[in-house]
């Protein structure tokens, strides 16, 4: 006897998976942390325009949209330390070419100075502000690949 199940029904439950993620599943659990690291409170940006943006965003809502909800995790460690700011926002995040500009100025790409990376993927917003080559950013980066389509 063959099960059927209706596609709409199949549809359904992987469209509910897809949106229901949240940004407390996006964060690294102590388990995931690289050894050699911790979790250190406030931020530890290493350019101080990626915590303005995270600090300030409300400011920035009428060009990036309105954030539903945010956190962020700070690292350290002897030879590197970041945060990863985390934003969730109520439609989709629409102000890529901003973030550009205010990350990275007119070079818009990262540059020794301003290493932050970011992705978008529909109404979420991750910053990695850390230094190239990064255990903790690229961590978090496979994770966050794995979750959000």
């Amino acid at each position: 006897m063959k099960i059927r199940i209706p596609l709409s029904v199949l549809l359904l439950v992987l469209t509910t998976n897809l949106f229901s993620q949240t940004i407390n599943d996006l964060k690294l659990k102590n388990k995931e942390i690289p050894k050699g690291y911790t979790l250190s409170d406030g931020n530890n940006c290493v350019s101080v325009q990626a915590c303005t943006f995270y600090n300030d965003i409300e400011t920035y809502s009428n060009i990036v949209g309105k954030v539903k909800s945010k956190a962020m995790q700070s690292f350290k460690s002897r030879p590197d330390s970041g945060s990863i700011m985390y934003f969730e926002f109520e439609h989709v995040f629409k102000g890529e070419r901003f973030l550009q500009g205010l990350l990275w100025g007119k070079g818009g790409q990262p540059t020794d100075e301003h290493p932050e990376e970011y992705i978008v993927k529909g109404k979420f917003l991750i910053i990695w502000s850390f230094h190239p080559d990064s255990p903790v950013k690229e961590k978090s980066e496979t994770k966050i690949d794995g979750i959000l389509p």
